[in-house]
């Protein structure tokens, strides 16, 4: 009776916390989950740095206009955004709308491509999700591959700001994740093409490693299998950061065995089962590798071709295959600075699993024969070197970053976007 007196006093109905009136909690807005929250200023600070580099993307296209006169699969197209799906991103629409079309067709001929190029060389989990989305949204299939790439970024700049929180700190983990907005070839993070949503999985899987989630390391490990060739790296350090568990005793002890088995188990599956399905539909075991090798000219070669574009570039001549003067220039950049980097790396001591998977990457890129160019983009998914960086970035005060990002992010739409867009091949 008391305390029905009370609440008839007060007006609060039952079921009404004290202090809110009926009807407030119907109309109170959504609020973001509590775990949620910490992820909202990197992912604002990787947007509106994305979005600024793009603007001047657009802008420089529309200036020069060469797009215009290019074919729409070799860079070109009807408007400046056609630009984005273009060279590697064609080949990707065609397996979304087509599928794929095993073959090994051998050329009559003694140049660089002896095999005719064919879509396998492609893995399936991109356009897989392009032909998902774009079903279940009623999007074209270009809507669809940019959407994809687009969330698939926001997912890796959350990853990336989740490992590097975990070695650096919150702050450095922010900008790190506004670092890689403006990374060299992070024009591709928001085309048609398979960098955002390969580093989206392999930044939680090693996430998943650091906080020793093993069957999920595991899962997102075959996962990216499924997605590029050089998974291969990511699969190599989550397995061998299990073994390093498995053979301690006391992380044996505490973690167990099972979870770190699993992850070794599992995480190649994805790569190898597609590996093994080209050779099978085409009837050649290595049809893949052939593929890569003799018709793309793209193969492990011990960094000869890198030592021989150095070679070249250095006293300004240009007589190698691929060669692209202004990529290939900021490419020397970005390999002389590679050494300092992974020194500064090496200093924050990170987890062996970044350890292991940057310098997997590293090596994996300088010694294949490539579009040297684009080593900006092969390097992308290596974001354990924005460690150091973001961590002494992370000392500056507001107005000093806004500075940095501001310009970062404008000129980031020339070197990042239109160099490997229109004066390269991406």
């Amino acid at each position: 009776m008391a305390m029905a007196a009370k609440d008839e006093g007060t007006g609060a109905t039952a079921g009404t916390p004290p202090g809110e009136e009926p009807g407030e909690r119907a109309g109170r807005r959504p609020r973001l989950p509590e775990a949620a929250r910490p992820y909202l200023p990197p992912l604002a600070l990787y947007g509106v740095t994305k979005l600024a580099g793009l603007a001047v993307f657009a802008v420089l296209l529309e200036w020069a206009g060469d797009y215009r006169g290019k074919e729409p699969r070799f860079g070109g197209g009807a408007h400046w955004w056609d630009v984005l799906s273009t060279w590697d991103g064609w080949w990707y629409l065609q397996i979304a709308e087509h599928g794929y079309r095993p073959s090994l067709v051998r050329l009559d001929t003694d140049g660089l491509f002896t095999v005719q190029q064919n879509s396998v060389a492609f893995f399936p989990l991109y356009p897989a999700l392009i032909r998902l989305v774009s079903e279940a949204t009623g999007l074209g299939l270009y809507g669809a591959g940019i959407l994809v790439s687009v969330v698939s970024s926001f997912i890796a700049a959350a990853g990336i700001y989740a490992v590097i929180r975990l070695v650096a700190g919150v702050r450095a983990g922010t900008i790190a994740a506004g670092l890689w907005a403006v990374a060299p070839g992070a024009g591709v993070e928001w085309a048609v093409y398979s960098e955002s949503v390969f580093v989206a999985i392999a930044a939680w899987t090693c996430y998943c490693v650091m906080t020793r989630r093993w069957v999920a390391a595991g899962l997102l490990a075959c996962l990216a299998g499924l997605n590029r060739p050089t998974s291969a790296v990511l699969i190599g350090a989550v397995g061998l950061a299990a073994l390093v568990t498995v053979l301690r005793r006391d992380s044996r002890r505490e973690h167990g065995l099972a979870g770190p088995v699993y992850a070794m188990v599992v995480a190649p599956l994805g790569l190898a089962a597609y590996i093994a399905w080209v050779g099978y539909a085409t009837g050649e075991p290595t049809a893949y590798f052939t593929l890569q090798r003799e018709g793309w000219a793209h193969f492990f070669d011990y960094g000869a071709y890198t030592l021989d574009v150095l070679r070249n570039t250095a006293v300004g001549k240009h007589d190698y295959v691929f060669a692209f003067a202004v990529p290939d220039l900021l490419a020397v950049q970005l390999v002389l600075a590679l050494p300092f980097l992974i020194a500064l790396m090496l200093r924050k001591r990170p987890p062996l699993v970044l350890i292991a998977y940057t310098l997997a990457t590293i090596v994996t890129v300088l010694g294949t024969q490539q579009m040297f160019g684009n080593t900006g983009r092969y390097l992308l998914p290596a974001f354990p070197l924005l460690i150091a960086p973001a961590a002494a970035l992370a000392r500056l005060k507001a107005p000093s970053l806004t500075v940095f990002f501001t310009t970062a992010a404008l000129a980031s739409g020339w070197y990042a976007h239109y160099v490997i867009f229109e004066l390269g091949v991406p």
